[in-house]
């Protein structure tokens, strides 16, 4: 065996040589050297040196890895006598083993590795500025340091002087200098104790000899950190009573617990919550046989299986790995507020997150209140359960949902017969804290069950599987229910007979509708027929011209008849048209009072419809910001829809950045004054509105501009919300402007805050060039103005895409081949 060994060599007066060997105490032998010294003299102040020992006796059960290192000499007498003034030998040892017994330690700078190499235990700084150290497991062959597990979160290490031992008793100890910073306690009695790394990841005490885990005297897989491994166990211990919660770091830089949990509450129908300190954040929902009842997209996948298991002796939910060359891990994050699910790519050399919980707005916990149902597809996300409505409409309208529903009639306890129960399907059931569960009753008894309970609200199936069995009741309010597209369950909400009759009334109203039409078109002649048609397009117009008003009636914003905006416009004479948009043409226009106003007209063959129109309402109402346009109100007249906006003397963006006259005008400042605009409306809409709001069709001419020239972004029609920390959205609709769509949106439908942010932009460089990004060609070759701006090398992650061009030879005028270069290397987006 030969090896490096820590050796100080001094130049003394009997130039003896100073050995010191703290690895190996019982380590007896005779050492040999060697110099080696480069061919070119120009490095011959460069030697590499070897020191080998001749193994006597070696009484030491773990191999030892060593490893050879350049010495570089500091002063030189050469050929006839070589004396050594300094030099300094850094070693690097690693035990390449998995265990350790009593008699061995761990210190600072060595390691152990687990059996098949995935995972090492060692000492480590969560900083590099850090002279804080703590003893952790992370991976071995990933290259960003992932530590999965620490041992001492609250009480870290200064310096490197700690030390890892275990001890008769089978009890990990950690210490420094001789104070015990952390330790655990064995819960049976130990006999030749051992820690062992498993390549899981786990770190275990056991017996020597011993390998069942049921006989594990500690594991690290009891004490969760921030981090879900594959085998790990979320849950509850009854027998042991252990708490498998997983907790996250305070901050990337330290490790200590922050007041993110996620861990199992142990209701009558059990369910998983995140809590922020005491409070819930996000809840699962409960087992439903499948999938957790708010997480539908739990479901079978290429990467792992996943397990729910519910006993006398425990309860808990796991995962295991479909594919051994498949790493992927759960980690809980304080900073973002999220559980992530990350999938390591060995191409990329990266975390790619996988999915995240939660997963959007409506995942919040009690987001809307009790007696409520949050829908992530309507823009007012909260709607009041039918029967009910909200206890302060005020509130309600203000987009402040806390105070929830009430009931509009009360129940009938006293006679069962009375009341019943109005369907919900896919949906989150409420929350379990006050439930009774009973899996051997039918869904019918259920329903008698909930009847004969006054204080039953709602009940259903506590397994979907098949045609469902098992019967989950809730009592007082409802809380935390959400609807899903797809997925959810079926729940039974109670409601007094007067409910159920207002809902069966519509149907009832249009079978007697139906029989009178059968009955006057048999008894009616051709003239009475032509009349009752005539007057069902009436009525059915009337009805529309009803809806409609009912639409903007509920937004609580002025409403203008038509006679006011056709005076204000002059009849909507050709003089006052001031523009086009995407809704029709803009007006302008002047009220009794003086008041300036821009009148937009839904236009009958314009692409976008009523949707648009009351998205466009419902949002700008709502929206406060100088450097957005304000919404004074709106007027509707039949099938005639109209904006009213305050009018911006300046007109839009374009009008002045691509007028050759007018862009002369625009100095540097006053160009920079209007980037800065823009960027703040669009800051205002991404993050600090209630909801996120992505405009998806930001553009110069959707930029209009006042008297001093402040940007104000404006057309709203093809805005989309986003609720709580949801990130990205798909369309099959691909909507907006060309040369200004980000091309993950106008390939896919894909859009994000990203989205606009490339449509900005774009629009920075044409407000700084004053050169449309479309109409802007070479003749060298077909790069639009994107493709000549001289691009920073891009933070990772980013990308920057460029157009290639084949032969003009090879292909017509219309086609384009391209390719995007693309670089990703952060596990969270910019």
């Amino acid at each position: 065996m030969c090896g490096n060994r820590n050796i100080h060599m001094e130049d003394t007066h009997d130039q003896a040589w100073k050995i010191e060997d703290e690895l190996l105490p019982t380590h007896r032998g005779t050492p040999f050297c060697r110099w080696t010294s480069p061919r070119d003299s120009q490095s011959a102040s460069k030697f590499e040196f070897h020191c080998c020992f001749e193994i006597v006796s070696l009484h030491l059960q773990l191999p030892i890895k060593f490893e050879f290192h350049r010495i570089e000499i500091v002063s030189v007498s050469l050929p006839s006598t070589l004396l050594l003034s300094r030099f300094d030998l850094n070693l690097k040892i690693s035990i390449a083993a998995d265990s350790i017994g009593v008699s061995q330690s761990i210190s600072d700078g060595k390691t152990l590795v687990s059996q098949g190499g995935m995972f090492v235990l060692g000492f480590f700084s969560p900083s590099n500025n850090s002279n804080k150290r703590y003893l952790g497991i992370w991976f071995k062959n990933i290259p960003v340091q992932t530590v999965v597990w620490v041992a001492n979160r609250e009480i870290p290490i200064n310096g490197s002087s700690g030390m890892l031992t275990v001890n008769s008793t089978g009890n990990l100890v950690l210490s420094q200098n001789d104070t015990v910073v952390w330790n655990t306690t064995s819960r049976k009695q130990a006999q030749n104790p051992v820690v062992e790394l498993l390549n899981s990841g786990n770190l275990v005490v056991r017996n020597e000899g011993e390998a069942n885990p049921e006989d594990y005297l500690w594991q690290s897989f009891d004490y969760p950190s921030n981090t879900v491994l594959q085998e790990m166990k979320l849950g509850r211990n009854l027998q042991l009573g252990l708490d498998w919660t997983c907790t996250s770091w305070k901050s990337l830089d330290d490790p200590s617990p922050g007041d993110l949990s996620w861990g199992i509450a142990l209701h009558h129908y059990p369910e998983f919550y995140m809590m922020k300190g005491t409070e819930k954040f996000f809840r699962t929902g409960p087992w439903n046989g499948q999938y957790f009842s708010g997480i539908p997209g739990l479901q079978p996948n290429p990467i792992f299986d996943f397990k729910y298991v519910e006993n006398k002796d425990e309860v808990f939910y796991t995962y295991t790995l479909k594919n051994k060359s498949v790493i992927s891990i759960n980690v809980l994050n304080q900073t973002s507020t999220k559980l992530y699910r990350y999938v390591w790519v060995e191409g990329d050399q990266n975390w790619r997150t996988l999915n995240s919980l939660p997963t959007d707005y409506c995942d919040t916990y009690g987001l809307c209140g009790v007696n409520s149902n949050c829908i992530i597809t309507q823009v007012q996300v909260c709607q009041c359960l039918k029967g009910f409505s909200p206890k302060s409409p005020q509130a309600w309208d203000s987009s402040d949902w806390t105070q929830g529903c009430v009931r509009n009639k009360p129940l009938s306890c006293k006679d069962k017969l009375t009341d019943g129960f109005i369907k919900y399907e896919g949906i989150k059931v409420p929350d379990t804290t006050h439930t009774w569960l009973d899996e051997n009753v039918s869904l019918e008894e259920c329903r008698e069950k909930c009847l004969n309970n006054c204080s039953c609200m709602a009940y259903a199936n506590s397994d979907i599987r098949g045609a469902g069995s098992g019967c989950a009741m809730w009592f007082g309010d409802l809380i935390d229910v959400r609807q899903f597209d797809r997925g959810g369950q079926d729940l039974y909400i109670r409601m007094p007979a007067s409910e159920l009759e207002s809902n069966k009334e519509p149907e009832n109203r249009h079978k007697k509708n139906t029989t009178t039409i059968v009955a006057t078109t048999v008894a009616a002649v051709c003239g009475v027929l032509l009349l009752s048609i005539y007057f069902f397009y009436r009525i059915r117009r009337k009805n529309a011209e009803h809806n409609n008003e009912r639409h903007v009636g509920d937004l609580d914003i002025p409403l203008f008849d038509l006679p006011t905006i056709t005076t204000a416009t002059n009849g909507f004479s050709i003089k006052n048209k001031i523009g086009e948009g995407g809704f029709g043409p803009v007006y302008k226009g002047m009220l009794r009072d003086g008041q300036e106003i821009a009148v937009k007209a839904l236009s009958s063959s314009s692409g976008q419809g009523l949707t648009e129109f009351i998205n466009e309402v419902k949002l700008i109402a709502k929206l406060q910001h100088r450097n957005l346009v304000k919404l004074l109100g709106c007027c509707i007249h039949g099938q005639e829809k109209m904006l009213v906006y305050e009018y911006m003397p300046n007109s839009s963006l374009d009008s002045f950045i691509f007028d050759d006259t007018k862009s002369k005008l625009l100095e540097w400042p006053q160009r920079f004054h209007i980037i800065n605009g823009i960027a703040r409306g669009l800051m205002y809409l991404h993050q600090d509105s209630r909801l996120r709001i992505i405009h998806r069709d930001l553009k110069a001419s959707n930029v209009l501009l006042d008297d001093n020239l402040n940007p104000k972004i404006s057309d709203f029609g093809m805005a989309r919300t986003f609720g709580g920390n949801q990130t990205e959205g798909n369309t099959n609709r691909v909507v907006g402007t060309y040369g200004y769509m980000a091309p993950e949106y106008a390939a896919d439908g894909l859009f994000s805050v990203k989205s606009d942010v490339f449509s900005f932009g774009i629009l920075v460089l044409e407000v700084i060039c004053g050169k449309k990004n479309r109409g802007f060609y070479h003749a060298d070759d077909s790069l639009n103005l994107i493709g000549h701006m001289e691009l920073m090398e891009p933070k990772e992650p980013g990308f920057v895409s460029r157009n290639i061009s084949a032969d003009a030879d090879s292909r017509s005028n219309q086609d384009t081949n391209s390719a995007n270069q693309v670089t990703i290397s952060l596990i969270e987006a910019r």
